[in-house]
């Protein structure tokens, strides 16, 4: 038997050690002068039984109690009985260390070869029986609080969760979504493959939705195919609808179990706290509704309690089915605005606008690009615009106009942050320019100042990668944000566009013309060209020229043009200008 005797009195520990080893001859004692030497011990070698003096400087024996509670807690090889020995007869302080987790407590006075081995004895076996007890009560705490068949969460633990989830939101000004979700037909799958389908079945499909959930979030299993999520400290009721639509996205591949191919959908229910409930049964019931109204609807679809959030959510999803259609379908066309020289308003260039065409209810750009980029279907709408503007770039520029000896145009194309982080996209780029043969120089790529917040290093080398092939990189909306200026010294900026809300009108006309005016100063002075957009008035088209700035741009001068318009235009002055040659 190994035993650690901890005692910083050297008389002490030697009377201890003989009374010890009087009695036994197999008994290996091992001393240290204080509990960190102890503790020490501890880590390197497996010991039966500590004897610990409870007085001691630094350190007590009540710190040697709590560092092996928490080890034993820990199921750490420190996990090991012990005595407090103590010159002590206050029968006080012996509860005291043994409410704190010792297996006993002797004074040094009583020590004899007898009652210390018994107490040895004593010491070890009650420690096993806490072991025992300690594990039953994990065992019976873990049956009270998951869910034996997926391992999550059970009603009991999800009904303790959901309540703290509550009591958190009085602290701070966020929501709670309750996600309540039901597996369609599932009986079905027990009735026809057995319950060992249908138990494995479950299994599967609460793993493929632990891949769609993040940070703090409840899942539980309610009973039978029911199962609940609680997304905590939400800041837009938008998020719950996103979880929602991963999980409808994972449930759609169908599950291989036993050689059989199972397809489940799921019907989901959506309410918040406080825009919906007041408190844990309020939100439950109204999710529940919530779930009951996705099975009216059809079934594997999510519902929101409340009208208008149902309302947006199924604004949002067909808007999404019909972007998919119509990008797969083509049924997008560019239209330019034309760019002019600031000094004598020769058109010099244009940018690319993307517009939704060949459909009776067409969406603006401002409502179906910022659903192109949450669903990311913006990188595959994005090359297509890039490839479209170059070719077109290329074919205006082989068929200048006649006597028209001015430089290439150049083409503006947008980008959405989203296409920024495809690591790929300067190839795409260059594989465009080579394929039409189009100067890296005469295309320029437009970035939002949105673009430019919170990037990556990965954002940043595409951007780079960008401006390495020769192309122009031009900061759109400049003078609006905060951090318009950081910008030009952290990203390879070439242009800067003055933002048409900057433009001098009404009764903020001399404000706003020092406030350009101060901003073209700053461009000047970096060597970055200029482009005024949003001109509407000859009274701005001076004010540009007498501040002279490069480029204008805006509705007074021409809106965005079809290719036919712009092609008509070109051959009516290649017209006009061969009769004032023959003239």
């Amino acid at each position: 038997m190994n035993v650690l005797l901890v005692d910083d009195d050297l008389v002490d520990r030697k009377h201890i050690q003989r009374t010890l080893k009087r009695g036994s001859a197999d008994i290996i004692v091992v001393e240290a002068e204080n509990v960190d030497l102890g503790l020490e011990q501890l880590k390197q070698n497996k010991f039966d039984v500590v004897l610990c003096d409870f007085n001691m400087p630094r350190k007590t024996g009540m710190d040697m109690i709590n560092a092996l509670k928490v080890s034993n807690e820990s199921e750490s090889k420190l996990g090991t009985p012990i005595i407090i020995i103590s010159t002590s007869e206050d029968d006080a302080l012996a509860v005291q260390c043994l409410e704190a987790g010792a297996q006993d407590f002797l004074t040094k006075t009583d020590i004899t070869g007898f009652r210390l081995r018994r107490a040895i004895a004593s010491a070890k076996t009650r420690f096993k029986l806490e072991e025992r007890l300690v594990k039953s009560h994990q065992k019976i705490q873990v049956l009270a609080e998951q869910d034996g068949l997926t391992k999550l969460a059970n009603r009991h633990m999800f009904d303790i969760q959901l309540e703290q989830s509550l009591n958190d939101l009085k602290r701070n000004k966020d929501r709670v979504a309750l996600i309540l979700l039901d597996l369609d037909h599932f009986k079905d799958v027990n009735d026809n493959y057995g319950h060992d389908v249908g138990d494995e079945l479950l299994q599967r499909v609460v793993n493929r939705i632990k891949g769609c959930l993040r940070g703090s979030v409840v899942f539980a299993r309610l009973g039978g195919d029911e199962f609940a999520i609680i997304l905590p400290q939400l800041e837009s009721v938008h998020i719950a609808d996103k979880v929602g639509g991963r999980i409808l996205k994972v449930l759609e591949k169908p599950f291989l179990i036993k050689g059989v191919m199972v397809s489940i959908g799921a019907s989901i229910g959506i309410a918040f706290c406080p825009d919906n409930a007041k408190n844990r049964t309020e939100i439950f019931k109204f999710a529940d509704i919530a779930m009951y109204k996705a099975k009216a609807l059809g079934r594997n679809q999510i519902a929101f309690f409340e009208d208008d959030m149902q309302k947006q959510f199924l604004s949002r999803i067909e808007a999404e089915t019909r972007l998919r259609k119509a990008i797969k379908a083509k049924s997008f066309e560019l239209h330019y605005q034309p760019v002019f020289n600031g000094d004598n308003l020769n058109e010099i260039g244009y940018e690319a606008l993307i517009r939704w065409v060949a459909d009776d209810n067409p969406m603006r750009p401002d409502e179906f690009i910022p659903i192109a980029e949450e669903t990311r279907l913006i990188n595959e709408l994005g090359q297509w615009i890039i490839d479209q503007a170059i070719h077109q770039l290329s074919l205006w520029n082989n068929a200048k106009v006649e006597s028209d000896h001015s430089k290439s145009r150049k083409m503006a194309i947008n980008l959405s942050p989203v296409q920024l982080s495809d690591i790929n996209l300067s190839c795409f780029i260059k594989e465009c320019l080579d394929k039409y043969n189009v100067s890296a120089e005469n295309i320029e790529f437009e970035l939002t100042e949105t673009a430019l917040l919170d990037v990556s290093e990965q954002t940043v080398q595409v951007i780079e990668s960008i401006s390495a092939l020769g192309c122009k990189i031009a900061l759109d909306d400049f003078g609006t944000g905060y951090s318009s200026i950081s910008h030009l010294h952290q990203f390879p900026i070439d242009t800067v566009k003055i933002d048409k809300s900057l433009m001098p009108t009404g009764t903020d006309k001399e404000k706003n013309y020092k406030l350009v005016r101060g901003l073209v100063a700053m461009a000047n002075s970096l060597e970055l060209n200029i482009v005024a957009e949003g001109v509407e008035t000859l009274e701005q088209v001076e004010m540009c020229q007498k501040l002279n700035i490069q480029c204008l741009q805006g509705f007074f001068l021409s809106k965005p043009l079809s290719v036919s318009h712009i092609d008509d235009m070109r051959r009516a002055l290649t017209k006009r200008k061969t009769i004032n040659i023959k003239d």
